[in-house]
């Protein structure tokens, strides 16, 4: 079975939409998804359950990704 993905690449005071998801990174470097907050270090990655998306940052940039299909394990 093969597994899509959507994904967003952000930067400090961007917002995008994954789906119909609002996902963004505010000003001090927290991101938002679906109105859930979280501060990630860099190179830490977060899954935000209730929106199925994923986050991940890597320096000054973070990566939004949702699952269009099975998460994987």
């Amino acid at each position: 079975m093969s597994e899509q993905n959507e994904t967003v690449t952000l930067s400090l005071q961007q917002s995008a939409k994954l789906g119909v998801v609002h996902v963004a990174v505010t000003e001090d470097g927290s991101v938002v998804v679906a109105g859930e907050m979280r501060r990630l270090d860099d190179g830490e990655t977060h899954w935000f359950e209730r929106s199925g998306i994923e986050v991940h940052r890597q320096g000054d940039q973070w990566t939004f990704t949702k699952r269009l299909g099975a998460r994987a394990a």
